[in-house]
């Protein structure tokens, strides 16, 4: 029977030196008895699964909000695909997979509806009293907001699993400072390797979005190095493919040479840099998980073309500044009047103040509850 005992035996035996195993785990806010067979990140990763936050991500903007098509993908489909990539490239380097697989699952739980837009129109709300970071708003939803246990708050979640959380960073996602969780500390591998790992499912399966959608065309990339490098070597192979098999090739193509870059490359800088355990890590001057220059190269322009093609496309960015207009009326709404906000929020009024409760509460919202509070709300005929 797997033990507790035969977990340490496992994860000493397979894992790398530098891989951080759950026995070195920093522990738990409040003290439980570990569970008989399934080790500490096998612990978190079950309970950010069953967490009412996570099953909310399946109504959440990514780029495209949900009522436009239901093959788009949406905050759960991206965070799931984050999860395959980073478990990948973890189980390759000998990294603890459990545990990189609950960061990954966990990364965006802090997120609004209507995806970044959302968080921007909190920010601007919430500038005078907080700020908000969907980081930090990610660590408050796993540490207190949800409600499942009689005998602490939250989910009581590792530390490594809340460090990973707020020390998620990318170029869309802001690295948070909390006291507790040694910001003056590198992330552990396992964290670095979900921050890549988002950015290659975003830019990719945003790119696969994009095209389905009509809002770019495979013509519109034909001058983009990367795309050009796996477009020649599919079409050469396989002549017949249709269009969306095509698409489908060049894609998961994309992710396999980034990926496969990836690794070979943080091999590489470990092994240059001999660490002997997750300590030389935390106390490493940068981060070491990354691509070779090569590939760097190649990404930036692709990023670069999605983010003047696809993010600021005019129809994003309408469905953007409609987004934060709801947000800002319903903010200023409840404000006005909070006895407006349901029982389970109001009762935080004293505790947390008005305004942080009313941005808990929205940034909780699915875009179609958010969609429908505003009908709610501002619409006469519609039922309150």
């Amino acid at each position: 029977m797997r033990t507790q005992k035969l977990i340490k035996e496992l994860e000493n035996k397979l894992l790398a030196p530098f891989a951080m195993k759950s026995f070195n785990t920093r522990d738990r806010v409040h003290k439980e008895k570990e569970h008989p067979y399934r080790s500490a990140y096998q612990r978190d990763r079950d309970r950010i699964v069953h967490a009412a936050a996570f099953r909310r991500l399946e109504y959440k903007t990514q780029v495209f909000v949900i009522h436009e098509g239901d093959y788009y993908r949406t905050r759960l489909t991206h965070t799931i695909e984050v999860a395959q990539i980073a478990r990948t490239i973890a189980a390759a380097l000998r990294l603890n997979v459990d545990l990189t697989e609950a960061i990954a699952l966990a990364h965006d739980l802090g997120h609004t509806p209507f995806g970044h837009s959302g968080e921007d129109a909190l920010n601007d709300l919430m500038d005078k009293f907080g700020g908000f970071n969907h980081n930090l708003q990610g660590l408050r939803v796993v540490d207190y907001l949800e409600e499942r246990y009689p005998d602490f708050p939250g989910l009581n979640l590792t530390w490594e699993v809340r460090e990973g959380i707020v020390k998620h960073s990318t170029a869309f996602d802001v690295c948070g400072t909390v006291n507790d969780l040694a910001p003056e500390e590198m992330p552990t591998l396992e964290t670095q390797v979900v921050d890549i790992a988002d950015e290659i499912a975003y830019d990719n399966h945003d790119l696969d979005d994009g095209l389905t959608s009509g809002l770019i065309k495979e013509s519109d990339l034909q001058n983009l190095p990367l795309w050009e490098k796996v477009y020649k070597r599919i079409t050469l192979h396989q002549t017949s493919l249709t269009p969306e098999k095509r698409k489908y090739q060049i894609i998961r193509s994309l992710i396999d040479l980034q990926v496969t870059d990836l690794i070979q490359q943080t091999e590489h800088t470990i092994r240059t840099l001999k660490f002997k355990s997750y300590k030389d890590v935390k106390t490493h001057d940068k981060k070491v998980v990354g691509f070779s220059k090569k590939i760097l190269s190649l990404r930036s322009p692709l990023r670069e073309f999605l983010m003047e093609k696809l993010y600021h496309h005019y129809r994003v960015i309408r469905m953007s500044n409609k987004a934060k207009r709801f947000i800002q009326e319903l903010f200023k709404v409840y404000n006005e009047k909070p006895d407006q906000l349901p029982p389970e929020a109001k009762k935080r009024v004293a505790q947390d103040g008005v305004r942080r409760v009313i941005c808990d509460y929205i940034a909780g919202m699915t875009d179609r509850y958010c969609l429908d509070e505003y009908k709610k709300l501002f619409d006469p005929y519609e039922k309150v």
